[in-house]
Order: C-alpha cells, then structure tokens, then sequence
C-alpha cells in the first residue's frame, strides 16, 4: 500500500495506528465510482480490517444496483471518510477555517463469496457500527445481502485541528 502525495505536509498523518485509530472514529465512508466519465458517490456503513499492513474495508448493500453493476464492472473505487469537524470562526471571511480528520485513497473492489469471510466481513461492519463483537448470522441473514470488500491501494490522512 502507498501513499498518496500530500501539499500540506504538515497536515500529514502517516503513523498506521494513528490512521487506523481515525478510521474507527469514522461512521460512514463515500465510494467513489467512474461511470464512463460520471462520478457516482455512494456513502456506506463499513467495517474494517488491518493486517500485515494492509487496509481493507467491508461494505454490505443490495444484491443489485448502480453500484453493484460499477463494482461489477470496473473492481476499482475510491474512498473518502472524515470525522471530528469544527468550525474555526474569524473576524473576517478569510480568517475562518474548520477543523478535521479525513482519508482519501483508492483500491481494487470486489465481491465476498466466500461464507466464512462474509461473516467476518459483517462481524467488523457491525463491530465498527455498535462497538459490540460476536454476533450472529443465519444462512438466510448471509444470502440476503451483498458483501463486498475494497482492498486499499493508496491512502493518505490529513488532521487540521
């Protein structure tokens, strides 16, 4: 996994636990999909995972759709998440500025199949969402749903706080 190149160095966040950490703070993450030249944005619950030094995020939806035909046909997304905004006020216009976290990247997406790892993929979503772990899934709950993964290419952090 990359970095992607950032103006503002001094905004910069490259410590892995520190992105992570930002990452679960974070409630909904936007895909971004090229659809023969329209930008179509979707924001999603997720859930995800590190290992090795390797991000991958989970998502879950319908089983059809404008995204699940982009995923269907391109396998390449990108991602944006942000948390912890404020306003910083001024005296004038130009003076004001805000406060945040945010991460952007890209990467390679794609369906789960497998049971096993669509019920980890679940698990973390719900994990992310309730803070809770251990839950239950049926046969009829997993073939209900879509689960799809996107494993990150690039990512890079920006903290203005």
């Amino acid at each position: 996994m990359e970095n992607q190149k950032m103006r503002r160095k001094d905004r910069e966040v490259t410590d892995g636990g520190k992105i992570n950490e930002i990452i679960s703070k974070c409630h909904c993450c936007r895909l971004g999909f090229n659809d023969d030249g329209e930008v179509y944005i979707v924001p999603l619950n997720f859930g995800f995972t590190e290992k090795d030094g390797k991000r991958t995020f989970y998502f879950h939806g319908a089983k059809e759709g404008r995204k699940i035909d982009l995923i269907s046909k391109t396998h390449s997304a990108g991602f944006e998440l942000d948390t912890n905004y404020e306003l910083h006020e001024g005296e004038t216009a130009c003076e004001y500025s805000a406060g945040f976290l945010s991460i952007i990247g890209t990467g390679h997406i794609e369906f789960v199949e497998d049971r096993k790892e669509k019920e980890a993929a679940l698990q973390s979503i719900m994990f992310n969402n309730t803070g809770k772990a251990d839950w239950s899934f049926t046969y009829a709950m997993l073939n209900s749903v879509c689960v799809f993964k996107l494993e990150v290419k690039q990512i890079s952090c920006k903290e203005h706080l």
